[in-house]
């Protein structure tokens, strides 16, 4: 009996080893397709971020490039951050801008995915026209609407005193009290087609059958959108408003092409001071320090959604 068991875990020897090269071997050809991503994150996303971590702790400014000394100065950075007056009315405006524009662009994106959803002869090319805003770069779409919103001659002025719905021009862009509502209405003319387009399309993953049988037990309307497409749209209108947020709240070019962060820092933002702080005044340390608290704002709020879309989704 022992001689049989010996020769039995003999036979199987050599299979076992087998079996574990095979599996080491698999294993290692999976890591050999995630390298290149994982070389690429860190390459490009990684290192960057550490770097502006590091730089928000020394003194880093124009000097720098020529005698290569930045010293370490602790939190120097961001208690000038947090005691600089414009620090507060820029995370003021960021919170109204983002804010603003991710309401405004997702309920007219969604009214306007409502509204393709329905057949009709066009729709496919009026949809197609939505998605000209995209295919402008940023500094351009901020130099066609600082000429529709200029004071005197601006088309908006114009028509708005040709209707008869205004009797002085509105200086949209050089008033400390509508410059901000007026960069929030750009951007969220600029933010539709992402809404549109990521709602649409999951419209068109919903059943006709849910709403067929919704009109049966008299959903219909307001309680067919609450019931039933909402809930169907969850995951996808999750999406969308955490990229929308993550991508506004750090908007740059747009607000520097229409006001440059004024008038009297009106339209300043965090993104907009991080850059004044860089590349006006160079001080490069105290632009890391406040672009690191912009990126901690963002996580945070993507952490805190996150976590509450899946309580709502747990509990149904």
């Amino acid at each position: 009996m022992t001689t049989t068991t010996q020769l039995a875990a003999r036979a199987s020897g050599p299979a076992t080893a087998s079996r574990r090269r095979a599996r080491r071997g698999d294993l290692l050809v999976r890591y050999a397709f995630v390298l290149p991503a994982a070389v690429y994150m860190v390459a490009f996303f990684g290192y960057p971020i550490l770097k502006n971590v590091v730089m928000s702790f020394q003194a880093y400014d124009f000097a720098t490039f020529f005698n290569g000394k930045a010293p370490f100065i602790g939190l120097t950075n961001y208690t000038a951050t947090f005691s600089d007056p414009i620090f507060l009315r820029a995370l003021g405006n960021t919170a109204l801008f983002t804010v603003g524009s991710i309401i405004g662009q997702f309920v007219l994106g969604m009214a306007l995915a409502l509204y393709f959803r329905k057949q009709f002869p066009l729709s496919g090319f009026l949809r197609s026209l939505l998605l000209l805003p995209w295919l402008l770069p940023m500094i351009v779409s901020a130099a066609v609407w600082r000429w529709i919103l200029e004071q005197d001659n601006g088309v908006l002025n114009r028509f708005l005193e040709g209707v008869g719905l205004i009797s002085e021009p509105i200086p949209w862009l050089v008033s400390s009290d509508t410059a901000l509502l007026a960069v929030i209405i750009v951007n969220i003319w600029l933010g539709i087609p992402f809404n549109v387009v990521l709602l649409y399309s999951g419209l068109q993953s919903i059943p006709d059958e849910l709403y067929e049988a919704g009109q049966l037990d008299g959903a219909t309307g307001w309680k067919s959108f609450r019931h039933i497409t909402l809930p169907m749209l969850r995951p996808v209108v999750s999406v969308v408003l955490l990229l929308g947020v993550i991508y506004t709240i750090k908007v740059l070019d747009l607000i520097i092409g229409l006001t440059g962060g004024g008038p009297a820092n009106a339209t300043q933002t965090l993104a907009t001071r991080s850059y004044e702080m860089s590349f006006i005044e160079f001080d490069f340390g105290q632009g890391a320090a406040l672009s690191n608290i912009l990126i901690l704002i963002a996580l945070a709020f993507a952490i805190v959604y996150l976590r509450a879309n899946a309580r709502a989704a747990k509990n149904g």
